[in-house]
């Protein structure tokens, strides 16, 4: 049985080489990325059974994207759909004052189809958490409803806003919210999210209590980007500092942060050590190139103990 099952769609990352723009490029390099798989990963590697649920097309793509999710240890439950296609997104990276752009060609993805009859609801029932976010219940009304009805089947649930402009606007996730936020145990917030879309205010462990108080979780975790996160719990209010780190890579540094919290948060740690744990996964993403935290759990330890000197003898 797995400790932490995960919901969502998974798409094909695809990128042109560092400092060339989509539009000249001759080659693209692809990998596997997707916010819930992403957190499934993560757990995974720190020692924590995880596993992942989709639908996906019956295509060597489809199949290349679950192979992906299953190499790092993760157990997949696969609906495989003769109709529908495979998602992608395009990553063009950039500095200043360019930046990064990303392009989504996600369209009828099999995904979108999704009903609590193609999923292993029993895995979700049995876990110690089911995850999933905010991306998913935007991909469709079908994937909404999915979403809602999972939650309610679920014990102790998680999830992440993960507000994507490009999927919904701020009214629709507002109100997606309103109904989907009381069935969460564990909510992860962006602290740009818990302003702009649940219209919170005042210092961060305000906006925490108050969305604590809202919808009637049981934790609110607020990730602060640099500056760290912030959880509120029945017992009070736990803050923990971002660690430092080169960046090669930030696309998927929040789902590093909610696999390394939860999956000790399902090992019985106490939230001071989650925080921890989440902040120094999320730390070594930055390092490693694409949307996957391909971590250790003695690397997240020499971080905690701050025993990394840059070479590895």
């Amino acid at each position: 049985m797995a400790e932490i099952v995960t919901f969502g769609e998974t798409m094909l990352r695809l990128s042109p080489p560092s400092g060339e723009r989509l539009e000249t490029a001759n080659q693209l390099e692809y990998r596997t990325a997707g916010a819930e798989s992403n957190v499934a990963v993560a757990a995974s590697r720190l020692g924590t059974e995880a596993a992942w649920l989709s639908k996906l097309p019956d295509s060597p793509l489809g199949r290349r994207v679950r192979n992906d999710v299953r190499r790092h240890g993760v157990g997949t439950q696969i609906c495989w759909s003769e109709a529908g296609r495979q998602g992608t997104y395009y990553l063009e990276q950039g500095g200043e004052p360019r930046g990064t752009d990303v392009i989504y060609d996600r369209g009828n993805a099999a995904v979108t189809t999704a009903t609590p009859d193609d999923l292993a609801t029993d895995a979700i029932a049995d876990a110690d958490v089911f995850f999933t976010t905010g991306i998913t219940a935007a991909l469709s009304a079908t994937c909404f409803d999915t979403t809602e009805r999972l939650l309610e089947l679920a014990g102790r649930t998680a999830f992440d806003l993960n507000y994507r402009n490009k999927l919904w606007s701020v009214d629709e996730a507002r109100a997606a919210f309103d109904d989907l936020l009381p069935l969460v145990d564990v909510l992860f917030a962006p602290e740009r999210d818990a302003k702009s879309i649940l219209d919170t205010s005042g210092e961060p462990a305000e906006m925490a209590a108050d969305l604590r108080d809202r919808y009637g979780c049981e934790t609110v975790v607020l990730t602060r980007g640099e500056k760290g996160a912030l959880a509120r719990t029945p017992e009070g209010t736990f803050e923990q500092p971002a660690f430092e780190s080169e960046t090669s890579d930030a696309i998927g540094t929040g789902d590093a942060f909610v696999g390394g919290y939860l999956s000790r948060m399902v090992r019985g740690a106490g939230v001071e050590r989650a925080l921890a744990y989440g902040a120094a996964t999320a730390a070594l993403k930055r390092t490693i190139d694409g949307d996957i935290a391909v971590v250790t759990e003695s690397e997240v330890e020499a971080v905690l103990d701050d025993r990394t000197d840059g070479i590895a003898r």
